[in-house]
């Protein structure tokens, strides 16, 4: 790697954690702490604002930002890849949302690497998500963005029906189902619910705010999530 491709991915590194310790980025980049302190240091000296130090970690102070990227041949072809393999397990308003995206960034890539990625050889299998567990996902994933409340009607592997008032806490896809994690006020705890197991969705006009204890971090945490 040239070093100044290397400068360029210390920058876009750091900006991406709240703090990166020298080792980290080492292993990242595939090169010795001793080579990041002296590329850190070259940054700093010309301008970019760069806090901490060795031994301790760097963070980017806010309101820095870098001109517009280009992504090479293989970024565009990674790009559109994972749209195609995300798109049938999305809602369909991410889905539609993704692929304007893709259909921008394609437009400004230069002529072969857009040939590229338009021409990419990788295909999800039809089929994905029925009508109305897209429309339940897009429904969660509103509803834990805006830290609104739910009332869903569900009914478990046993087929026991329950009603519950439940806090979203985030959605998961795993193979073939999704499911979304919540604080429920009935059994008072984190509980994780089939998404296409739901029978009734009804978003409250009720907001939360996080609570200690309540939140996705406690619930990663409680559960032993890495």
């Amino acid at each position: 790697m040239r070093r100044a491709d290397r400068l360029f991915q210390i920058v876009q590194l750091i900006r991406g954690r709240r703090l990166s310790t020298a080792e980290y980025l080492a292993q990242r980049l595939e090169v010795s702490p001793r080579t990041i302190y002296r590329d850190v240091a070259a940054l700093q000296q010309q301008g970019v604002p760069i806090d901490g130090e060795a031994g301790v970690g760097y963070r980017m102070r806010a309101g820095f930002d870098l001109p517009p990227l280009m992504f090479s041949k293989e970024e565009a072809q990674a790009l559109v890849a994972a749209l195609r393999m995300a798109q049938p397990q999305m809602d369909s308003a991410l889905a539609r949302h993704g692929e304007e995206a893709i259909y921008k960034i394609l437009a400004v890539l230069p002529g072969t690497a857009r040939a590229a990625a338009e021409s990419l050889a990788l295909w999800a299998p039809l089929g994905g998500l029925d009508e109305a567990t897209r429309e339940r996902l897009q429904q969660l994933r509103l509803a834990t963005e805006q830290r609104q409340k739910l009332r869903v009607l569900y009914l478990d592997l046993s087929n026991t029906a329950s009603e519950r008032v439940l806090r979203p806490l985030g959605c998961f896809f795993w193979g073939p189902v999704w499911t979304f994690a919540a604080w429920c006020e009935l059994r008072e705890g984190f509980r994780n619910f089939r998404v296409d197991r739901i029978q009734q969705l009804e978003v409250l006009d009720e907001r939360f705010r996080d609570e200690a204890g309540k939140t996705l971090a406690d619930m990663q945490r409680a559960e032993g999530w890495p």
